[in-house]
């Protein structure tokens, strides 16, 4: 599916009012939202938050929607080449509903995600084939981070973006297919060299990931099936890529929901001949139809321009800064890396604690994915700040973002911790996942989701150190010194506390490379003001205190599970709600003015 965007003579560029902007670069038939690659949806801006100032047509050195890496700067256009009349931007109207499209993808691929556990979890239960088979799922876990979600992306939408630029300014050939005769090969042969090499190395790996595991044999099956997702992922990420930097982004979103569909359905078609390897067979058909997705809408927008790619123009292709892959690569690297440790540790536990550690982990994310998404939205409109170098303008925005993230993944801590073992009981109790089970994984969620608010502000945080488009390794000490802060603590607690303290491990690491992260803000990232944010986080974080504290008492009297997570829920919010207005929480203005506007005849203090 390809939305076209309106052609209005009234459209400009620049943010409109209602928080929605136009990226630079734009070309005047397809929309400038940039989706990310991983789960997240992105979601518009609050309208409260002041526009971004208008952007010059003129692609130069342009910023990137989803990353603040540039990659090498081409030669300049020749006279020919330059544009007689500027490109149109599409107007809010359209962003909105192409924002809508993308979030509702998104989403469908994260419920479809959800399904894929609750079906694992209903097939296989929680023992030692389904720890078998979470050791072989490290390698899609990590191959989505590096390959679709951050390291590739990071790396090759800034490239693409300008070839597509240079495209539109009528550059001699085609930049975008010989950016691609120029790359594709390369990144192809890479990806299958280092999946043949995971293949053949399996029982090694296997070995080095989980040295207690009561069935190796198992996992090395598993892992052969699972380390094809480096080819796939590796094709799927370039894919996404080329086609956000063409603002064409339902494809793109699409791609988990083809992923999850393809796991449970081996599941459920293969689960009772193979076991727990159907799921690893499904990962192999999932990252297939990752590429077949998206495949015939690129193919599309690479045929729109018949030309002939000389090799001087493939040579001029030619990405990029090393020192730029090196840093992003290896933070996501590094930060993914957290589940090496946690499995690590768990694979010496009675059989099952992968598995609890696993699903509390996946359902203890969703507030943290959920608060992302204005970071995903605004990240654009920072890079252009610091491009410009209105750091000022950088500053606020930045504070703002951190103020509301935190203070939306904070309510949603409350919640998981109040209404945990309704959660797991409601999505997977039922089938092989027993009550024992339950009480297990609710355990660990609640020690996992303190480290909640840590998650969210590295994820946040981060994307400020890459907004200058400068190379910088300070993200990658940060993320350091939580690992092994994680590594420590784990192998500290993990005899007395079991699978609990690898979850404590993980908040505590998590924490102090969020605090890292934090105090390094300055002349490395947008120098905003420590003190008063780190006052702000105060405030939120009392009143989900008190909100998770309250919530857990009422959904603990409640005699189903249902009630009791509406109840736990319920309460939580209000109680959150009316704490976070009484202390003044930063992340309220936005909502109390639009209240304002709708409502003037109510007044809010």
């Amino acid at each position: 599916m390809t939305v076209q965007p309106p052609r209005t003579a009234a459209d400009g560029g620049g943010a409109g009012t209602d928080g929605t902007f136009a990226l630079p670069g734009a070309r005047d038939d397809a929309p400038t939202y940039d989706p990310p690659g991983s789960l997240a949806p992105p979601s518009p801006l609050p309208p409260s938050f002041p526009p971004a100032p208008p952007v010059s047509a003129t692609p130069s050195a342009p910023s990137c929607p989803s990353t603040s890496f540039t990659p090498s700067a081409p030669s300049a256009p020749t006279a020919s080449s330059t544009p007689t009349t500027p490109p149109e931007s599409p107007s809010n109207r359209f962003l909105a509903k192409a924002a809508l499209v993308t979030i509702t993808l998104s989403i469908a691929g994260a419920l479809l995600g959800l399904g894929r556990d609750q079906a694992l979890a209903h097939l296989f239960g929680a023992d030692s084939a389904t720890d078998a088979f979470l050791v072989a799922w490290t390698l899609p876990e990590f191959a989505a981070t590096l390959l679709i979600e951050d390291g590739l992306a990071f790396v090759l939408v800034p490239a693409f973006s300008m070839a597509v630029a240079r495209r539109a300014q009528g550059a001699v050939g085609d930049p975008v297919r010989a950016l691609v005769a120029a790359t594709l090969p390369r990144l192809t042969l890479a990806v299958t060299a280092v999946a043949a090499l995971l293949i053949a190395g399996a029982p090694y790996l296997v070995e080095a990931l989980a040295p207690g595991l009561p069935d190796p044999r198992l996992a090395v099956d598993c892992t052969r099936l699972t380390a094809t997702c480096v080819f796939t992922f590796g094709l799927a990420g370039y894919c996404s890529a080329a086609l956000r930097a063409h603002r064409r982004f339902v494809a793109p979103a699409v791609i988990y929901v083809a992923y999850n569909t393809g796991i449970i359905t081996a599941m459920f078609v293969l689960g009772g001949r193979w076991g727990v390897r159907s799921a690893a067979l499904g990962v192999a058909v999932g990252g297939a139809l990752m590429v077949v997705a998206q495949a015939p809408s690129l193919w599309r927008q690479l045929r729109r321009h018949e030309v002939t790619v000389d090799g001087a123009a493939v040579a001029q292709a030619r990405p990029m800064d090393l020192t730029l892959i090196s840093t992003v690569l290896l933070f996501a690297l590094c930060r993914q890396s957290q589940v090496l440790v946690e499995r690590f540790l768990a694979s010496s536990l009675p059989a099952g604690a992968i598995s609890h550690l696993n699903y509390a982990q996946k359902v203890a994310q969703m507030p943290m994915v959920l608060s992302l998404m204005l970071c995903t939205v605004t990240f654009p409109v920072v890079a252009q700040a610091m491009a410009e170098g209105d750091t000022e303008r950088a500053r606020v925005r930045v504070e703002r973002d951190l103020a509301l993230v935190s203070c939306t993944v904070l309510l949603g801590t409350a919640a998981v911790v109040a209404c945990a073992p309704q959660i797991i009981q409601l999505l997977f109790q039922r089938g092989a996942f027993t009550a024992q089970d339950t009480a297990a994984t609710a355990a660990v969620m609640r020690v996992y989701a303190v480290g909640l608010l840590g998650h969210t502000l590295v994820g946040a945080l981060v994307r400020s150190y890459f907004s200058s488009g400068r190379p910088t390794w300070y993200p990658l000490f940060a993320m350091t010194a939580g690992i092994v802060a994680t590594s420590w603590i784990g192998a500290l607690a993990v005899g007395s506390w079991g699978v609990c303290g690898i979850a404590a491990a993980n908040a505590g690491g998590i924490t102090l490379s969020a605090l890292l992260l934090l105090c390094g803000m300055g002349p490395r990232s947008v120098p905003i003001r420590t003190r008063r944010v780190v006052a702000e986080l105060g405030k939120p974080m009392r009143a989900a205190l008190v909100a998770g504290a309250v919530g857990a008492f009422c959904a603990s009297r409640a005699h189903s599970p249902l009630v009791g997570l509406l109840l736990g829920g319920t309460v939580v919010t209000v109680v959150f709600a009316v704490l976070a207005w009484a202390l003044g929480v930063q992340a309220l203005t936005p909502v109390l003015r639009s209240l304002k506007r709708r409502l003037p005849h109510v007044r809010f203090r």
